[in-house]
């Protein structure tokens, strides 16, 4: 993902409640999100080009979701896929502490990188340029291409747009696409520098991205549930100019060991 807003414990009933944006080349190989058939415990998308995902579910309860730390100067050509580690995390037999801990062992490897995870009782959040692991307080979150919470203009426009929206009504799916749909460009002193100039720096700062070659690709609500469901729908949309959608709906019972 590259844009993912999030409330811990701010609605009734939805100890989590997330809307988020996955920007991405077109030319990209991907498959739409869908239970894996060598891992059918596992619900999620799926780059075609390493194999990986940028957010997934599992039916015993666990998330994970990842988001790529925006550094072009530390770009290593030889690092593995980051979109493993989302496997990782759903695939780990222990806590969601504890995969976040073992992942940190060989975090270094990796180019810059987001991780945030969790059940319905605890959200982590982990990023290999920020080094400790940190459990989410309650309240309304906000995580793009730096670290959790930096207040650049399109999380602080996503956090405030998200927060109106699920407090008005948090099973509402029409109110958050509309928010994640929002290409308001912010201005240009207000933009953050992370190396890539100012023209891409223009094109990424919008909530929902497009452009002739990258934008964004899906949109996904996930809520958790207090009665141990997952409600997931992903909005993938179409990149030619027309901008057309298709929706995928689940809701997954959950299956405690």
């Amino acid at each position: 993902m590259c844009l993912i807003l999030f409330g811990v414990e701010t609605s009734p009933g939805l100890p989590l409640i997330l809307a988020a944006n996955r920007d991405e080349f077109y030319h990209r190989p991907t498959r739409a999100m869908g239970f894996w058939g060598r891992s059918p415990h596992i619900l999620a998308g799926k780059d075609l080009e390493a194999g990986g995902t940028w957010m997934g579910v599992s039916r015993k309860g666990r998330f994970a979701a990842l988001t790529n730390y925006r550094d072009l100067k530390s770009i290593k050509s030889t690092a593995p896929s980051r979109g493993e580690l989302v496997l990782n995390i759903l695939n780990y037999p222990g806590n969601v502490r504890e995969a976040m801990n073992d992942i940190r062992q060989t975090a270094s490897d990796y180019n810059g990188f987001n991780l945030m995870a969790g059940e319905k009782d605890a959200v982590y959040w982990y990023s290999n340029r920020n080094g400790g692991i940190r459990q989410v307080p309650p309240g309304w979150h906000g995580l793009s291409n730096h670290l959790l919470d930096t207040p650049w203009p399109k999380v602080d426009r996503g956090k405030a747009k998200f927060r109106s929206a699920v407090e008005t009504n948090p099973m509402d799916d029409d109110a958050l696409f509309a928010l994640l749909k929002d290409n308001t460009h912010p201005p240009d002193g207000a933009l953050p520098d992370t190396g890539v100039g100012l023209e891409w720096e223009r094109i990424l700062s919008p909530l929902f991205i497009q452009s002739p070659t990258y934008g964004t690709r899906c949109s996904t609500l996930l809520r958790m549930t207090g009665n141990d469901r997952i409600l997931v729908t992903e909005r993938t949309w179409d990149t030619a100019c027309d901008r057309g959608y298709q929706d995928r709906q689940f809701s997954i019972e959950l299956k405690h060991k």
